[in-house]
C-alpha cells in the first residue's frame, strides 16, 4: 500500500505543476509555481506514506482555507500588483498555497520535514516577488494566514507503536484486551 500510495502521489507531483506553469512568465515564476504546486502534494504524500490519514485531513483543510482565505482577501482589498497588471496583489494565493503544507510538515512530523519544505516555500516567495506579482508584504501575510490554520488545526504525529486495546461487553460479562503487533 505505501508504495504503491507514494508512486501515485509521486506522479501527481510531476503532472500537476507542467500544466500550471505554462501561463507563468519567466524562469524563476515558473519554478516557484512548480514548487507551490509541488508542496502541498508533496505533505499529502508524506502523510499518505505515514498512514497518517487524520494528518491528510488536515493538510487538507489547511491549505484550502489559507488559499480560499487569501483568494476572498483578494476580492475585498484592491492593491496593485507590483507590475501594474491589476488590483489582486494583497495577499498572494500562490504563497498560501506553499506556505501553510511548509507549516504543517513542521508541527506535524517536526524540523526535518519542516525545515526544506519551509526553505521551497521562502524560495516561492521570493519567486512571487521577484517576478513582480506580488510584494514582500503579500507574501509574508500569505505565510501569517497559513501559520494561523496551522497552528489552530495540526497536532504533533505520534505513529503508531503497534499496541492495540479493547473493551467489549456482553450481558455475561467484559472483555479488557491489550495486544501488542511484532
Amino acid at each position: 500500500m505505501k508504495n504503491s500510495f507514494a508512486r501515485g502521489m509521486l506522479m501527481l507531483a510531476l503532472a500537476l505543476p507542467g500544466a500550471a506553469a505554462a501561463s507563468t512568465n519567466s524562469g524563476i515564476d515558473n519554478a516557484g509555481t512548480v514548487v507551490a504546486i509541488a508542496l502541498p502534494v508533496a505533505a499529502a504524500g508524506i502523510s499518505g506514506w505515514k498512514e497518517d490519514w487524520v494528518g491528510l485531513g488536515d493538510v487538507t483543510f489547511e491549505t484550502g482555507a489559507a488559499v480560499g482565505t487569501a483568494l476572498l482577501l483578494k476580492q475585498f482589498v484592491r492593491e496593485k500588483r507590483p507590475d501594474g497588471s491589476d488590483f489582486h496583489s494583497f495577499p498572494s494565493d500562490q504563497a498560501a498555497l506553499a506556505f501553510t503544507p511548509a507549516f504543517y510538515l513542521w508541527d506535524r512530523y517536526g524540523w526535518e520535514y519542516g525545515a526544506p519544505a519551509l526553505a521551497a516555500a521562502t524560495f516561492v516567495g521570493f519567486a512571487r516577488v521577484d517576478s513582480k506579482e506580488h510584494h514582500w508584504w503579500d507574501v509574508a501575510t500569505s505565510a501569517v494566514i497559513g501559520l494561523g490554520y496551522d497552528k489552530l488545526v495540526t497536532t504533533k504525529f505520534y505513529p503508531n507503536e503497534n499496541i492495540y486495546t479493547g473493551v467489549s461487553a456482553t450481558t455475561k460479562g467484559g472483555f479488557i484486551s491489550f495486544n501488542y503487533r511484532w
